[in-house]
């Protein structure tokens, strides 16, 4: 079985299929709707071969369908027919969660995308959490997005931005009780000193996630998604 994993962004719909390392990236932006997304993709991958589609959504999702639509694309989404669309089986999860699928290795681990946003997902003995932990208060009356999403980044500068990502990191663990932490997301290469028991993630990962979302990984059987 081939399969398509879609990995849907603010700037960018990345697609790979399998475990080609070629990775096509179509731009998106505020006037990229489910329908147009759908028609880019299957023009840029119509050479490839596959059965399944996996696809990571930047929104909440629930019962394999998004139920919000997104910020920074167009809209569409939701109850948009994807199957149909693509004309194959789909499997839908939250982007941050499909990273963060690709990231597990075991136990408890705790998944932060910095990113424009924060996106996070818990995923405890295989079972995907998807979490929305971006809007919570954090200091000040704002939130945790607003310090260590792209925006804190701009208005802080590097160094503090640093040292809040460490904070909220520090809390997070604590609060949920995750073994570890994986930083994602297109920021986290800034970090330059991770805290205690966190490592670096990567945004192939999404892929691998995609991946996983079909298949079984042997150490902790089938990998099960919890809905928002």
């Amino acid at each position: 079985m081939k399969i398509l994993a879609i990995d849907i962004g603010g700037t960018h719909v990345k697609v790979r299929v399998d475990q080609d390392k070629q990775i096509v990236k179509i731009p998106s932006g505020h006037k990229m709707t489910a329908r147009k997304m759908v028609a880019a993709v299957l023009k840029a991958t119509a050479d490839w071969k596959y059965d399944v589609v996996s696809m990571g959504y930047p929104g909440p999702v629930a019962k394999n369908s998004p139920v919000r639509e997104p910020i920074n694309l167009g809209g569409g989404w939701v109850g948009f027919d994807f199957k149909k669309a693509f004309g194959k089986p789909v499997k839908i999860i939250n982007d941050a969660a499909m990273q963060a699928l690709g990231s597990y290795r075991d136990g408890c681990m705790l998944f932060l995308g910095l990113g424009t946003g924060l996106g996070s997902t818990l995923i405890v003995e295989g079972n995907v959490v998807p979490l929305e932990l971006a809007h919570l208060p954090y200091k000040k009356g704002r939130s945790y997005e607003d310090y260590v999403g792209l925006a804190g980044l701009k208005k802080m500068g590097k160094k503090k931005w640093r040292r809040h990502v460490a904070e909220v990191v520090g809390l997070l663990k604590f609060a949920l009780q995750a073994d570890y932490v994986v930083l994602g997301g297109g920021n986290a290469r800034l970090i330059k000193q991770l805290p205690p028991d966190t490592r670096l993630g990567s945004n192939a990962n999404a892929f691998t996630g995609g991946l996983r979302l079909w298949q079984k990984q042997e150490a902790a059987g089938e990998f099960r998604q919890h809905p928002d």
